[in-house]
């Protein structure tokens, strides 16, 4: 039998009843069974319960924990899938995601509510492990060292999955002056009680502003209290776990959404000298060892036989042997990408099925045990390269560096095609070429959503809404002949900005139970 740990959960996290529900989630041993409040009793038992947050935090739990399973809501498979489908460089070639893909979300559309409850259930766990931990540590159960490491990991899934939820269920931070609009709930109390449920239910979103300070004051946290990421080596360290150097990076993520170019740059810093860029783009995907062993992965979440999103969410089933989302035409014409690049090498980085083409990052379709690349080190580079564009074109040069790091290890002929102060003579030249960089490396890693969003309004890059896509069809292979753009028909038409489809509705269940909750506009 499968050992599991039972927390209590708010209904509004959960399914929109009016009393403390009781549920059991998947967890490493040797727990079976335990109570909430015995979890916490003895170090190997603290120690499970951290595994069951991670667990949590990769798989998820959807339709109630049926027979689908979890499909890797917040941050496994989902965040990848969610995170490309809701833009125009993969195809959704079936029904599976079709509802994100064109945009015809609603407030009781799964996948919509499922980023939201698991969303807030790992919060809570997290908000759960910080106070038996502080609670642990009083009574001698644990060392105050190794207390302050449980917390500042807990903190950091804490900030990230709020960070995830204000990109799906609100608009961008330059919205309005101040970021005075509404974010989401900030959520810091573990609710295990009636009198906690009672304070909580009814919480008002929090400001944007408000969620990034906090954010940013968990992510500090998480940097000082975390043990793993002192130092240059990286020997040792857990790619599947959180360290001071994931809070770094997720650091240089926030600050560029936030428009703070300065303090990427500052964070990213701190890094260099620790992490480096794989010699070849496909090294940190070539295997399912490989990607929890690189020295360019920042975190990944890990997968086993035994615990993964299953063939109705796993990476390798969705991408690969179910052939359910495609590249898109629209990205693999793009002439910057360029016809020899190695990212488009057969067999290795991507699969050729009838014509199609499919990514090949992911790549064990029996065990489905590839881990889901949360945020690697070629990001952090593109971020210090995108915010050195944005700050002076005197810092321009600095830029282009930064870029050419990342490109040159995919291109044929380095010395003559990467990129120079001439090629790229401007701002806005460096920054699309950033951009359009970002679309390629981070292809079917869950990242274009995110720049979607941000770039709305933008003064050097701008996108306008959600851009127009390839149809929700198996694409015709003749549209993947490269050497001129696409220019087929995209029937999946562009939606704007002050669309309220731009972003998902706060599902119902929450509103249900919360009625004074501001919903976002027009939903």
């Amino acid at each position: 039998m499968k050992n599991l740990v039972k927390i209590l959960l708010i209904s509004v996290l959960a399914f929109g009843m009016n009393s403390c529900t009781e549920e059991k989630i998947l967890d490493l041993e040797p727990i079976n069974n335990i109570g909430e409040g015995d979890a916490f009793s003895t170090p190997s038992l603290i120690e499970a319960y951290m595994n069951g947050v991670y667990n949590a935090a990769s798989i998820g739990t959807y339709n109630s924990g049926t027979s689908n399973g979890g499909r890797g809501y917040i941050w496994g498979a989902a965040f990848v899938e969610q995170g490309d489908v809701r833009g125009e460089d993969l195809v959704n070639t079936a029904t599976f995601y079709e509802l994100t893909y064109k945009a015809q979300i609603d407030a009781v559309s799964p996948n919509a509510v499922y980023y939201w409850v698991d969303g807030y259930r790992l919060i809570n766990r997290c908000n759960l492990m910080i106070e038996g931990v502080t609670g642990a540590v009083a009574k001698g159960i644990i060392t105050k060292a190794v207390g302050d490491d449980y917390i500042g990991q807990a903190k950091f899934l804490r900030a990230i999955t709020h960070l995830e939820l204000l990109t799906f269920f609100a608009k961008p931070y330059n919205f309005t002056s101040g970021a005075t609009h509404p974010g989401v709930i900030y959520r810091e109390v573990g609710v295990n009680t009636q009198s906690e449920i009672s304070s909580e239910i009814g919480k008002p979103r929090n400001s944007v502003a408000e969620c990034y300070t906090k954010i940013i004051a968990d992510l500090n946290d998480a940097e000082a209290l975390i043990t793993t990421g002192n130092g240059t080596t990286l020997a040792g360290r857990n790619i599947a776990k959180a360290s001071k150097w994931s809070a770094i990076a997720f650091k240089t993520r926030l600050y560029l959404q936030k428009r703070d170019w300065a303090n990427v740059i500052t964070e990213g810093t701190k890094l260099n000298g620790v992490f480096s860029l794989t010699a070849t783009p496909s090294a940190p995907f070539a295997s399912t060892a490989a990607n929890l062993n690189n020295s360019e992965s920042i975190l990944s979440m890990q997968h086993s036989p035994t615990s993964n999103p299953n063939t109705n969410a796993a990476l390798a089933s969705i991408f690969k042997s179910r052939t359910l989302v495609a590249i898109s035409p629209i990205i693999w014409r793009d002439p910057n990408w360029k016809v020899n690049d190695k990212r488009r090498e057969e067999g290795v980085m991507v699969v050729t099925v009838n014509g199609r083409k499919y990514t090949n990052k992911y790549k064990d379709i029996t065990d489905l045990t590839d881990a889901a690349p949360v945020i690697r080190y070629a990001e952090v580079v593109l971020n210090m390269a995108e915010a050195q564009a944005r700050l002076s074109a005197a810092n321009l040069p600095a830029a282009i560096t930064l870029l050419n790091s990342v490109r040159d290890r995919s291109l044929a002929s380095p010395t003559t095609e990467r990129y120079t102060s001439v090629t790229l003579p401007t701002q806005v030249d460096v920054v699309k070429a950033i951009l359009a960089e970002r679309r390629i490396e981070f292809l079917a890693e869950g990242r274009r959503w995110t720049d979607i969003h941000r770039l709305q309004g933008d003064d050097l890059a701008p996108i306008a809404g959600i851009p127009a896509k390839y149809d929700n069809i198996p694409p015709v292979p003749a549209d993947y002949a490269l050497g001129t753009p696409y220019t087929g028909s995209r029937p999946i038409e562009a939606i704007p900005y002050t669309d309220r489809r731009f972003l998902w509705p706060i599902p119902q269940i929450e509103t249900n139970t919360n009625p004074g909750l501001e919903q976002n506009t027009g939903w």
